[in-house]
C-alpha cells in the first residue's frame, strides 16, 4: 500500500477524542494491524457523554508530545490524522492524500485547510477531498480569489459506470482473459512479486494497444474518452461507496495502466512527464466531483480570513499559570510564572521613560513602533 496519508477535520474540538476511540474500535474490529491514528487537538476536552472523563492530545496519543507528533506522523507507524481547528496553515506533509471535512470551512480558511494537500511526493498522482457539510458554490467563491475561474461538474452517478463498461466491452479492444492476467498479476501478495512482474504486466497490455492502433480515428477517441471517464469514475466512487464486484475492480485497474499506455492525441494532450508504466502498489484513485478551470479574469483583492468554521470563537480568561503550562508542553519550553515579571518590569519602565511617551503621542504606531525597537532590545 502506499505511503499515503488521510487527514479528517471534525466539527468540534470534543469530536477527536469520540472519533479516534471510534476509529480504532473500527480497525480492531477488522482485524487491521497496519493502520495507526493520531489526534490534533489545542487544550482538555471532557467526553460528551461522560463529562466527568477528560482527555489531551498527548495522553490520547500515548505520550507523544506535539512538537514530537509531525515527525511521528511521517513514519509508517501512522496513516490517519484526526483534526480539530489544527495545522489548517504551515502544516506541511507530501504524503497527504485524503481529506475528509466535517466542519463549515469559507473564506481564505477552506483554501489553507483544502491546501495541506496540494504537495507532491513521488507516487502520488492526484487528491482526494470527501467533503460532509459545505456546498459546492461556497468553496467554488471560497477559491475565486485565487483561481480565476472555478467550475464544478455535475453530480456522478454510479449508474454511470456500467454504461461505460458495456461501451468498452463493446469496443473489443481488450479481452476479458487480459484483465483476468493482468489481475492476477497486479494484486499478488507483496511476498510473491518479482522483478518479472513489469514485463508480465506489459505482455497483458500490449495486445490492447495494438488493437486500439488499428481502429479508425474516431473509434479511437471514443474510446479514449470512455477509458477516461471509466477510470474516472470509479477512483472517485470508489473512495465513498462499497462495490461488490470484482470485475469492476479488475477492469479499472487494468484501464488505468492502459490508459497510459495508449497514444495519444497530440491535439489535446498536454505535458507528459512518463510515457510508461509505472509499478505501484495502491488502487484506489480519486477525480474530484468539482474540478478547477483556470481563465482570465480582472484582478481580485484579497482579503484576510474572517469566516472562521461553526462557531465565532469567544475570549475566555484563564490564570496565568495555564497559559504556561500549555506553553511549556507544546514547544518543550521550561518557562515559569517569574518569568512574566521581567515583562512587566519591561513596559512599565517604557511608560515612565518621558522620551517613550512624547514619541507616542507625535508618531503613528509605525513609526513610533520602529523608533522604540531599539530601546526596547537594549
Amino acid at each position: 500500500m502506499a505511503r499515503q496519508r488521510q487527514w479528517w477535520s471534525p466539527a468540534h474540538d470534543c469530536t477527536p477524542s469520540v472519533t479516534k476511540q471510534a476509529f480504532e474500535k473500527y480497525i480492531a474490529e477488522k482485524g487491521y494491524n497496519d493502520i495507526g491514528v493520531l489526534v490534533a487537538f489545542s487544550g482538555v476536552v471532557k467526553d460528551p457523554d461522560v463529562p466527568e472523563q477528560q482527555y489531551t492530545e498527548v495522553g490520547m496519543n500515548r505520550g507523544i508530545r506535539e512538537k514530537e507528533l509531525r515527525k511521528k506522523f511521517d513514519t509508517d507507524e501512522y496513516q490517519v490524522l484526526l483534526v480539530a481547528n489544527k495545522y489548517q496553515t504551515g502544516f506541511d506533509q507530501p504524503l497527504l492524500h485524503t481529506m475528509y471535512v466535517d466542519k463549515r470551512l469559507s473564506g481564505v480558511q477552506a483554501v489553507q485547510t483544502l491546501s495541506r494537500l496540494n504537495r507532491t511526493t513521488p507516487g502520488k498522482t492526484d487528491t482526494f477531498v470527501l467533503d460532509f457539510v459545505n456546498e459546492a458554490e461556497e468553496i467554488r467563491r471560497s477559491f475565486q480569489p485565487y483561481y480565476e475561474q472555478t467550475v464544478v461538474a455535475e453530480s456522478a452517478d454510479p449508474q454511470q459506470l456500467y454504461q461505460l463498461q458495456h461501451r468498452l466491452d463493446a469496443a473489443q479492444v481488450y479481452f476479458h482473459t487480459e484483465v483476468e492476467e493482468f489481475a492476477k498479476i497486479f494484486y499478488k501478495p507483496k511476498a510473491k512479486q518479482t522483478t518479472q512482474d513489469q514485463a508480465e504486466m506489459y505482455r497483458h497490455l500490449n495486445p490492447a494497444v495494438d488493437r486500439f492502433k488499428g481502429l479508425a480515428e474516431e473509434k479511437q477517441e471514443e474510446f479514449s474518452n470512455a477509458l477516461k471517464g471509466f477510470v474516472r469514475l470509479y477512483g472517485f466512487l470508489a473512495q465513498v461507496m462499497p462495490f461488490q464486484d470484482p470485475d469492476l475492480e479488475k477492469l479499472y485497474t487494468f484501464a488505468r495502466f492502459l490508459e497510459l499506455k495508449l497514444p495519444r492525441d497530440e491535439r489535446q494532450a498536454g505535458l507528459a512527464i512518463d510515457d510508461e508504466v509505472a509499478l505501484g502498489y495502491y488502487r484506489l484513485d480519486k477525480i474530484s466531483e468539482g474540478s478547477i478551470l483556470l481563465k482570465g479574469a480582472e484582478p481580485i483583492g484579497l482579503d484576510g480570513p474572517t469566516e472562521l468554521g461553526t462557531r465565532t470563537a469567544k475570549p475566555k480568561d484563564v490564570p496565568l499559570s495555564e497559559i504556561i503550562d500549555v506553553l511549556n508542553e507544546r514547544f518543550g519550553t521550561n518557562f515559569k510564572p517569574a518569568d512574566q515579571l521581567f515583562f512587566n518590569q519591561v513596559i512599565e519602565e517604557a511608560k515612565a521613560d518621558k522620551a517613550v511617551t512624547e514619541q507616542a503621542a507625535a508618531n503613528p504606531f509605525d513609526n513610533f513602533s520602529l523608533a522604540l525597537k531599539s530601546k526596547i532590545e537594549g
